[in-house]
């Protein structure tokens, strides 16, 4: 049976209230679009200047593949290949993965999953793509006009001493996007506190939407520390004030405390949404409720409280005592605990249940391998002893990337192929894309795995020349990044093959329970046509709980958005 047959949503009282055709042909023109506050307009701006910084930061990792081809020095400078890698880092962590998932799926589906028909600030959510656009083209500008050779981190002295002018023009791209971010969290936290349907309490909450809340809450407090942190940069760059030059009475190290106070909390930014998303989609193709709802609400609401305890790790080498450094060792075994229980209930939740291997599962399996190996990586990174001798090595390189892109843009994958159908009301190529999943964990895989083998052995990261017993290592990296390049274009593809050619979509091309899936696909301009009420919690795909298997279900007779 249906949720709405079943009993669990219902439609409210009153009658519905008109609204436009969906949101691709309610209005046509350009300009309709720079002028929308359509969520999922604005959530499909988005998509479109990510895929732009994907391209970038994508060409910087070719160009820094084919230098380490060989151990030789053959292919550009040193000052080029420092600027080579600040321009793939910067533009892939600030421009790519921070908002990544929250400005695109979150954007698109957060209304859509608690019953509302916008975000609480429609205007602020068109703010914030015109502020992360500008901060973009300064960026762009900063790059072409002279680069910067300082690496994503901004680290003092380079950036105020050593570096060019540039730095400044990429500090205040970064500041500019940060403000966007900050503006994303807030309007989420509001919608999520107003706009949710009657009877939608909060353990009633999809797992995504509780990720996309965490997730705001760390944008909003963490995220001025780190506008702050590059405003002194400017100001001891530009105007000359003493901050972190030593020789004037500044500490260079009190950089490195405010920039990971944020960017240790940055990186739940961008894999907390994915744990939501990969949630969906075990369940989902699963055919079970997921297991220990409530441990894992609580274990995304731990790792976005204890993230802004554990930035110290990243500073056992820079001189810090050690006292304080195994605090933070301490710290960061801790905040593992949350992830290790996502990891678990996923696993449960897959136990006995009726799985089938669509895409979005594909994806979702391989992201809980990646994440997996990349979380227990980092607790080797947690330990001191380990973490002294691997530090800026490419065990560090390999690490960082399991998590972030293993995890993150597996994630994102992912969950475009989920909720794809119900983005564009069409259906892509199944086979291709599955073909496109597996080909991404393997190529990824043999990517980034070699690395762990060369940090370890000691081989440094940012260096453009090394050592000739490297070279075969190296030489895998690059071939698999062949094969992970051809994993990220296929479904660029064949996705856009199904705008013109794919089949039409229903409603619920899953047979998925929450809300998202009671609409039309794409959905009207207004979400619902009759807003829903909420009368059960989420997830209930138990045969106990729910009747007969999906294949016998009754099908949704709610065409056109109304429930």
């Amino acid at each position: 049976m249906s949720e709405l047959a079943a009993g669990r949503v219902r439609p409210a009282e009153g009658p519905a209230e008109p609204w436009p055709d969906n949101y691709l042909t309610a209005e046509q023109g350009l300009g309709s679009w720079l002028l929308t506050t359509d969520h999922k307009r604005i959530a499909l701006l988005y998509m479109a200047t990510l895929l732009a910084f994907f391209v970038i930061g994508g060409f910087g990792a070719v160009m820094i593949r084919l230098e380490l081809f060989t151990p030789e020095q053959d292919l550009m400078t040193a000052d080029a290949y420092n600027r080579m890698f600040t321009l793939h880092g910067t533009v892939m962590v600030w421009f790519f993965l921070v908002p990544s998932i929250p400005n695109t799926l979150g954007n698109f589906l957060l209304p859509l999953m608690i019953g509302a028909r916008d975000l609480a600030f429609p205007r602020v959510n068109l703010l914030s793509w015109y502020l992360f656009v500008g901060a973009g083209l300064l960026l762009v500008v900063a790059l072409v006009a002279g680069g910067v050779d300082t690496g994503w981190t901004f680290y003092t002295p380079f950036s105020t001493m050593f570096s060019n002018g540039y730095v400044l023009l990429a500090a205040l791209a970064v500041i500019l996007a940060g403000f966007s971010s900050i503006a994303t969290g807030l309007n989420f936290i509001a919608t999520v506190h107003l706009l949710r349907a009657p009877g939608m309490h909060w353990f009633r909450l999809p797992l995504l939407v509780w990720a996309l809340y965490g997730t705001s809450v760390v944008m909003v407090l963490a995220t001025p520390v780190l506008a702050a942190s590059l405003l002194l940069i400017v100001a001891e760059r530009a105007f000359g004030l003493p901050v972190f030059d030593p020789a004037q009475g500044g500490d260079p190290l009190l950089f490195q405390h405010l920039f990971w106070f944020y960017s240790h909390p940055a990186v739940y930014i961008m894999i907390l949404p994915s744990f939501g998303v990969i949630s969906e989609i075990v369940t989902c193709f699963a055919r079970r409720r997921i297991f220990g709802y409530t441990f894992m609400v609580y274990a995304i609401l731990w790792i976005a409280v204890v993230g802004f305890l554990v930035w110290g790790h990243h500073m056992f080498v820079s001189g810090q005592s050690l006292f304080t450094s195994l605090v933070f060792s301490f710290l960061s075994f801790v905040i593992a605990v949350p992830s290790a229980i996502k990891v678990f209930n996923w696993t449960f939740t897959l136990y006995r249940g009726q799985i089938t291997f669509e895409a979005p599962m594909l994806y979702a399996l391989g992201f809980i391998g990646l994440f997996t190996l990349g979380g227990l990586t980092g607790l080797f990174l947690a330990a001191i002893p380990i973490d002294v001798h691997v530090t800026d090595t490419y065990f560090v390189v390999a690490h960082f990337h399991f998590i972030m892109v293993g995890g993150a843009v597996t994630a994102l994958y992912g969950g475009l192929s989920f909720w794809w159908p119900k983005i564009t009301g069409r259906l892509y190529p199944e086979g291709w894309a599955r073909f496109a999943a597996i080909l991404m964990f393997f190529g990824f895989a043999f990517t980034f795995f070699p690395m762990f083998v060369m940090g370890f052995a000691g081989m440094p990261r940012r260096y453009a020349a090394y050592p000739p017993e490297f070279q075969i290592w190296h030489v895998m990296s690059s071939c698999g990044a062949v094969l992970l390049a051809a994993a990220y274009l296929l479904p660029m593809a064949y996705l856009t093959f199904s705008l013109f050619r794919g089949a039409r979509a229903t409603d619920d091309p899953w047979d998925a329970t929450g809300l998202e899936w009671r609409t039309a696909s794409p959905p009207p301009r207004g979400n619902f046509g009759v807003l829903p009420v909420v009368a059960e919690g989420p997830y209930l795909y138990h045969p106990e709980a729910e009747g007969p298997h999906h294949s016998e279900r009754e099908p949704h007779q709610n065409q056109g958005g109304n429930l």
